[in-house]
């Protein structure tokens, strides 16, 4: 008998070395030409490579093995946790440190520059400086120029190899011709080196505030638990924690785990996870969040989910799978950077040959602009080599890179604070266009507790008797009408007999043995389907659906004995929501199983466009895909589980309130809270963030489009150019990071909380 193959299974490693996404793109060829890679995506702004591979075809090591051969380092992320920040801190030291070094000797350079030529000569002023500009450019800068060469050895050049022909070609030109021509570009060659240093460093600063969102998740992570052990309390650090261990936890703790509440009462503070700003009240039975706050009483509570099956990380590893997502409109960016450096290239060496053959044109045009900077008076080749070095090291793929990644970070980390959980970035380009959003109906728009309100008996049936039949039968099943009718049995404190030959009939009801009497209850259609007259109910049947309830119809041995109405209340935002939905231009619909008044009548108490009715679960799919070739693009908003197909159909499928169960994978979008004025939150994060992306591929292409002919016509020193290539890049980084302010709140949740 054949062995059961393997799943495929989902790596991230942490990979250093990339200066700009020509970097990210070639480790991302190399994973995907792997073989046993099934699907590979590198982030530039995260530094992490997201793989899905076979295991029986290859390995972790293999796959660090290919990323090394690319030309950089790599290592496993094994967990989200504290811990694993420890190498990402150690390389900023690094950073920090070779930074403050060249800053040191660079501004030792340009003081004894100013000194040489405004005050008095310094002996031996240019040994002393090229003495000082090497350890800057050749240990300070050794990382840039082990990335070009690796670059080069792959037949591709990136933002290292323009950092590193700006500085290492003047610096080298210097030793070489200083003495005859007295000619020095050392200076610039260590400011160039600096500034980079400076811009990297800043950069990973702001990258990693970009960041926070997932540090911030971490951070919640309790570190140890209290449990019960052979009778008495002990202490045990949380990672030790096992299901079904028993954990105290006393008012002010963190719940270590995710777990189930099995005595005490108290409320909980889950702001943090899910966003939800009230305390909520926890009891017997209740499912509790690991890492969220007992407020007041004691709780004892059961462990369920620990390690990478708990909830926080479950929402760390959806926050990470989306960052490491790619938009659709990040595709072009990537298809440019990968040729932008060698035409930089091409344009610098267009720029030493133009001022070596028309410097007096060239000068003509620096004297008319007369920055302060300018100089005229040089020999043409010095200008020459000045305007091609300003191409080279002004010229930043890096903002191109950074535009989509930085803006997609922040917008995931800001979602996961409110509970909007994003699964992948196309989602977000998606949804910021959709066109209608398509809601399942209970415990979607109600709030899929519905009751017993009405109870109408014929021939001779009781009350009580009526109660007993339906309830006892609609025990085995999981709808939530059934389990509201059999709920209100139990209330009443009636005895539920044995059922026998139990059969669910999808969308129409259910059927078996009670007492020794075949009994029905449901729909119209079952009734019809069993040749049961149902003439005489009509009248009944729709003064309650009118009312928004819907009836359920029982029969006993072919009779209709009673008219059970169950009503589902709107949960209390449904209809603000929906309205705030139209106002921003998205068109709603409701797919129901219900018959069409019933779905009708809440229908119109929310506020919804268009009632799909009398839908089975098999024909939702049917439902989304005539309202996508109707409207276009379409999103889908139900449980994630029943709902499943059709949340694959749609353009969008977003699960809402799945508990502590988050890892939907049929959903593109999880929202934790359970009111749908999370969907309007998420429409109006998705339309932020692609504001934010926008905006930086149009700084990132405005700053190239105007730096590079001034560099070109010598109208920027390599200095200035330098600092500008620096400045880009943290722009579009400072600028993802401003998402973090936008307020994402449905405006009626805004005025609620003024007054």
């Amino acid at each position: 008998m054949a062995e059961n193959k393997q799943e495929n299974i989902k790596i991230v490693f942490s990979i250093t070395g990339m200066s700009c996404t020509s970097c990210s793109q070639r480790v991302e060829k190399a994973l995907q030409k792997t073989k046993g890679v099934k699907r590979a995506r590198v982030n530039f702004a995260t530094e992490k490579a997201y793989v899905e591979f076979d295991p029986e075809v290859t390995t972790p090591g293999a796959l660090i093995k290919t990323i090394e051969t690319a030309g950089y380092q790599a290592r496993e992320v094994k967990a989200s946790s504290q811990a694993d920040r420890g190498p990402e801190e150690k390389l900023m030291k690094k950073i920090a440190a070779k930074m403050w070094f060249a800053v040191a000797l660079a501004g030792t350079i340009m003081l004894l520059m100013a000194v040489n030529m405004l005050i008095i000569p310094v002996p031996g002023y240019f040994p002393l400086i090229a003495l000082l500009g090497f350890p800057v450019i050749f240990f300070a800068g050794a990382e840039t120029h082990k990335a070009t060469w690796n670059s080069l050895k792959h037949g591709s050049a990136n933002m290292d190899t323009l950092v590193t022909l700006g500085s290492l070609v003047p610096y080298l030109l210097s030793l070489l011709l200083y003495y005859f021509t007295a000619t020095s570009f050392v200076e610039m060659a260590a400011g160039i080196i600096t500034l980079h240093l400076v811009g990297r460093f800043l950069e990973a600063k702001a990258k990693g505030r970009a960041s926070q969102a997932i540090k911030k998740l971490l951070e919640l992570e309790a570190k140890t638990a209290r449990i019960l052990f052979e009778g008495k309390e002990i202490e045990v650090a949380a990672e030790e924690l096992v299901p079904g261990d028993i954990m105290i936890i006393r008012p002010g703790e963190k719940i270590p785990t995710d777990g189930i509440v099995v005595s005490g009462e108290s409320t909980v503070d889950e702001a943090a996870a899910t966003g939800e700003s009230l305390p909520v009240s926890k009891k017997e039975g209740d499912e509790v969040i690991g890492a969220t706050i007992n407020k007041q009483g004691r709780l004892i509570v059961k462990a369920t989910k620990v390690g990478k099956d708990t909830f926080l990380s479950q929402v760390i590893q959806l926050v990470e799978e989306c960052q490491g997502s790619k938009v659709p409109i990040q595709e072009f960016a990537d298809r440019v950077t990968g040729i932008f450096v060698p035409f930089v290239i091409l344009i610098a060496g267009g720029a030493f040959a133009s001022w070596m053959l028309f410097p007096a044109f060239h000068t003509g045009i620096v004297a008319f602009f007369n920055f302060p900077w300018s100089n005229t008076a040089a020999p043409a080749f010095t200008l020459a080599v000045l305007a091609a070095t300003a191409v080279l090291v002004i010229s930043c793929p890096c903002a191109l890179g950074l535009a989509t990644p930085t803006a997609l970070m922040v917008g995931s980390g800001l979602g996961a604070q409110n509970g909007i959980l994003i699964r992948n970035g196309e989602a977000i380009q998606t949804i910021k266009d959709i066109k209608i959003i398509a809601f399942d109906k209970t415990g979607t728009i109600t709030k899929g507790k519905p009751e017993v309100t009405d109870i109408l008996c014929y021939n001779d049936m009781s009350d009580t008797d009526a109660l007993l039949y339906a309830a006892s039968i609609e025990a085995a099943s999981e709808h939530p009408i059934g389990t509201a009718i059999a709920d209100s049995g139990r209330f009443k404190s009636i005895t539920l007999e044995e059922v026998k030959g139990f059969t669910s009939f999808a969308g129409k009801g259910v059927r078996g043995l009670v007492k020794g009497k075949e009994v029905l209850v449901g729909s119209r259609t079952l009734m019809k389907e069993n040749s049961i007259d149902i003439t005489a109910l009509q009248e009944e049947l729709e003064r309650l659906e009118a009312e928004a309830k819907t009836a359920v119809i029982l029969a006993v041995n072919g009779k209709v004995t009673a008219i059970i109405a169950v009503a589902d209340t709107l949960k209390e935002d449904s209809k603000a929501a929906i309205a705030e939905l139209k106002k921003m231009g998205i068109k709603t619909a409701m797919i129901t199983g219900d018959n069409y008044r019933t779905a009708l009548a809440i229908g119109k108490m929310a506020g919804i466009d268009r009632i799909l009715a009398e839908v089975l679960p098999e024909g939702k799919v049917a439902e989304i895909a005539r309202l996508q070739e109707e409207y276009g693009l379409t999103a889908m908003v139900g449980d994630g589980i029943n709902d499943a197909p059709a949340l694959k159909q749609a353009n969008v499928g977003i699960s809402i309130g799945t508990g502590s169960d988050i890892a939907i994978e049929a959903a593109d979008i999880t929202l934790v809270r359970g009111n749908i004025g999370a969907v309007v939150s998420t429409v109006k994060l998705a339309r932020a963030t692609f504001r934010k992306i926008k905006q930086n591929y149009f700084w990132a292409w405005f700053y190239n489009a105007l730096a590079i002919p001034a560099a070109f016509f010598g109208l920027l020193h390599p200095m200035i150019g330098a600092a500008a290539m620096a400045a880009s890049s943290l722009n579009v980084v400072l600028n993802s990071i401003r998402l973090k302010k936008v307020d994402i709140n449905p405006e009626y949740v805004k005025a609620k909380e003024a007054n």
